[in-house]
């Protein structure tokens, strides 16, 4: 009977074991949490990047925007060349004297890489320290930067105005009505307004005068008046 009782014994330790081990089944995900969770995710992630980019020097807002500027599919990370030049000339970093177009346009081959026609934020940087050596020269090295970078920050890009149209002679002598000859001539009144079908055609004249007669019309005026 005791190893009846024992052996009873160890087959229920051995079931509360096994009941511990095993693991609650998972009640089914609920989807509207989970989407609400996502949505979290986004919201933070997207506050996080606003956060970063309300952090940009302004010097990098006057890169991006120049670096936009003119190129639709632009993403403001990368400059090409010819805003570059812009950038110079628009904050005066070229000043025609220690500065110049050519100094720009060697700085930027020398910065870029050789397979590449842009440059980034960073080489932007390198770039500006090269020309405030030439743009600053009495000042020191970390002065120069500085004034060159107070040139450039806060700054966009100038858009020109709409060219007026320049006054030409040979323009003027194509549209001045008073200058055209023959037939030409026949299509505008004197004060330069054109005759229309009266002008490009010729219409019959039923008045009875003579085609050039300047006196017509002045007939039932002179009879008139005898009466």
């Amino acid at each position: 009977m005791p190893s009846v009782e024992n052996s009873t014994m160890a087959d229920s330790k051995t079931k509360s074991a096994k009941s511990a081990n095993k693991t609650p089944p998972k009640s089914p995900a609920d989807p509207t949490k989970e989407k609400a969770a996502k949505r979290l995710s986004c919201e933070s992630n997207s506050s996080h990047e606003g956060a970063v980019a309300g952090e940009l020097s302004a010097l990098e807002e006057a890169f991006r925007k120049f670096a936009i500027h003119g190129d639709t599919r632009a993403t403001g990370k990368e400059m090409h060349g010819k805003n570059w030049s812009k950038l110079c000339k628009d904050c005066h970093v070229i000043d025609g004297k220690n500065v110049t177009i050519t100094d720009v346009d060697i700085v930027f081959s020398k910065i870029k890489g050789k397979s590449s026609r842009t440059i980034t934020f960073e080489q932007f940087k390198e770039a500006l320290q090269e020309l405030s050596k030439k743009r600053f020269k009495d000042k020191s090295d970390e002065e120069a930067v500085q004034e060159i970078h107070k040139l450039i920050e806060g700054k966009a890009p100038i858009i020109s105005g709409v060219t007026k149209a320049i006054s030409s002679p040979t323009v003027s002598r194509l549209t001045d009505t008073t200058k055209f000859t023959g037939s030409h001539k026949e299509r505008f009144d004197p004060s330069g307004k054109g005759k229309g079908k009266a002008g490009r055609e010729d219409l019959v004249d039923a008045s009875g005068y003579v085609s050039g007669y300047k006196h017509a019309g002045t007939y039932d005026h002179k009879v008139q008046g005898s009466k």
